[in-house]
């Protein structure tokens, strides 16, 4: 009953009123973060959201503070991820900050305050259909597997955990899961892999541990290139 019906109420209604006691240091994120980026302060994404009625993940648009600047080289190609996240992005990243905005996805409904975390299209592509099962309910701004180690942890077992609470969903679970997330925001833990200043991504990671050859890597991230031109 509480996933089916009651959920998405308190989803709706507490990121109403965080929106509304966090406003101020909305409004002062986006000034700084245009002054800081040079422009826009915002990163809109697509990413999977729950699947519809088909079977087929809905790809919605994830909004963000944007913690990377458009820096190019003399090619007009963008600099590597870990050139463009300037200071300011790491700040924002260190305290969790640039998620603040998937607040009015929750409002929107394309995501809960808990749940599975969003992953990019190329990422899902990768995805084994047992996997792909997170994709049955909406992406949360937290989740068991954040508060399990978030990326400090591999993929293969932050999927598995994904999983882990799709199949108990509760009312109590989801507030443990909430107060955690508050107590490592503030800690700031888990923020980034070893060694990495960005998550790697999941199709990277198979490539990397032989999971997949050359070939299928590059016909997977053609597809996703084909998924992200229909939205």
């Amino acid at each position: 009953m509480y996933a089916k019906y009651f959920k998405r109420v308190m989803d709706f209604f507490l990121s109403l009123m965080a929106l509304i006691v966090l406003s101020p240091i909305f409004v002062l994120l986006i000034v700084v973060g245009a002054v800081a980026m040079k422009g826009n302060p915002f990163f809109v994404q697509p990413r999977p959201g729950k699947k519809d009625k088909e079977g087929n993940e809905k790809i919605f648009k994830l909004i963000k503070f944007r913690t990377m600047d458009n820096r190019k080289d003399e090619d007009g190609n963008l600099l590597p991820d870990d050139v463009r996240l300037n200071l300011y992005g790491k700040f924002l990243r260190s305290t969790s900050l640039d998620e603040l905005p998937e607040l009015i996805n929750i409002l929107k409904g394309d995501m809960a305050v808990i749940g599975p975390r969003p992953q990019l299209v190329r990422d899902m592509v990768f995805m084994s259909e047992y996997h792909r099962l997170r994709h049955t309910v909406r992406p949360g701004l937290s989740g068991l597997a954040q508060i399990s180690g978030r990326n400090s942890i591999d993929w293969k077992n932050k999927l598995d955990i994904d999983l882990e609470y799709i199949e108990n969903i509760t009312f109590f679970g989801d507030w443990k899961i909430i107060f955690i997330t508050i107590f490592k925001v503030f800690k700031r833990e888990d923020v980034s892999m070893e060694g990495m200043e960005t998550a790697e991504d999941y199709g990277d990671y198979l490539l990397r541990i032989g999971e997949f050859n050359e070939q299928e890597y590059n016909a997977l991230q053609l597809e996703a290139k084909e998924l992200l031109e229909m939205v």
